[in-house]
């Protein structure tokens, strides 16, 4: 099976000295030091070269030379949203452009007061829609449906030197008792966000081909969004040139209780976007369950 072990590669030391240039000698300085760190990852993360080469090369059909190449970027431009989003994070908004691409659909989605379902994926750099979403006015307050899997040191690094996030976090627990959040949530007429892209050993999943190649979703996100009688929007903020984002929402058509059929509209919106940004597909593992 293709699932995630949930914990992401750093080090707090390295994200220090990330922190402290970024703030003595702005973003384009910490991109500048990036090159190192994604020219270190490229020579000896073997085991994410490995999938990451796999997408490029199986799943896009590049050249073998324009995969390894790819593969470099592709942590570069990661490594670039990551400080971004500190950046963002600790203040320096004024430092990035934006542009909306389906707003008025959130717009509509939080006026019908039923609450919504959004549902992203590990590409481009979503954690920082918070940020934009507050410049337009919107009344809205987003739950993030995750696990609690993440490093907690450098979590707990970068929540003392950022902003407190307005986001809550709805944390999935064996006693489903997070239903119950979510139900809560969207009662009060507010937006829970899943990604649908990566599960973990023990839960149930959902198959489908994506890029040409069968792999696993997590069911919860498609199960539970296609059950309530609330909008659901596919959403992404990708990344662009010169210290831009764009963000994209777009609705799903949900038939009641159809979760694979929302899973294939998903898988399309996703598509959709990996057409256009190629480097920002960020699930460094055996997504296609191939490599064995």
């Amino acid at each position: 099976m293709s699932e995630w072990d949930g914990k992401s590669k750093g080090t707090v030391l390295g994200y220090r000295i990330f922190v402290f240039l970024i703030k003595k000698a702005g973003v384009k300085a910490a991109y500048v030091l990036l090159y190192f760190v994604a020219s270190y990852y490229f020579l000896f993360l073997k085991k994410s070269n490995k999938a990451i080469s796999y997408y490029f090369k199986e799943r896009l059909k590049y050249s073998w030379f324009k995969s390894k190449t790819m593969v470099f970027k592709s942590y570069y431009t990661f490594g670039q949203t990551i400080i971004d989003k500190i950046s963002i994070s600790a203040g320096m908004r004024n430092k990035f452009t934006y542009e909306f691409d389906g707003i008025e659909i959130l717009k509509n989605l939080l006026a019908e007061k039923k609450g919504g379902v959004l549902i992203s994926a590990h590409i481009g750099n979503f954690e920082i829609a918070e940020h934009f979403l507050g410049d337009i006015d919107i009344d809205f307050q987003i739950n993030l449906v995750t696990t609690d899997l993440e490093h907690s040191a450098i979590k707990n690094y970068l929540e003392s030197v950022t902003q407190k996030p307005t986001v809550k976090f709805i944390i999935i627990r064996e006693d489903l008792s997070h239903i119950f959040e979510i139900n809560a949530a969207l009662s009060k007429n507010e937006l829970v966000c899943f990604t649908g892209d990566r599960y973990f050993e023990g839960t149930k999943s959902l198959s489908e081909k994506i890029l040409g190649q069968e792999a696993h979703f997590p069911a919860g996100p498609f199960l539970i969004a296609s059950r309530l009688k609330v909008p659901v929007v596919f959403v992404y903020v990708m990344k662009e040139p010169n210290l831009h984002y764009h963000l994209y929402a777009r609705e799903a058509i949900v038939k009641h209780r159809d979760e694979k059929g929302l899973l294939k509209a998903y898988i399309e919106s996703v598509e959709s976007m990996l057409a256009k940004y190629p480097l920002q597909w960020f699930n460094y593992f055996d997504f296609w369950n191939q490599l064995k």
